[in-house]
């Protein structure tokens, strides 16, 4: 039960990561311009979060790797 419970905060982190990237994609096509600094910076900070709980839960994955390719 424990390591299931791991599994989904790391799924959860993950789904995390992915919807900020996607609010950003979407910001930047709409407007046609990169979003608003003050954007990028809150979404950085609610990216470093999830990933420090992905971490914690279940280190040793390519998420890390995967959304700093996303920057």
């Amino acid at each position: 039960m424990k390591e299931m419970l791991r599994d989904l905060v790391w799924l959860n982190a993950l789904i995390a990561t992915e919807l900020i990237q996607i609010t950003e994609n979407t910001s930047q096509i709409l407007r046609n311009a990169a979003p608003p600094e003050s954007c990028i910076v809150e979404h950085a900070a609610l990216r470093k979060t999830a990933l420090e709980i992905a971490d914690r839960y279940k280190p040793g994955t390519m998420l890390r790797k995967h959304v700093a390719e996303h920057q």
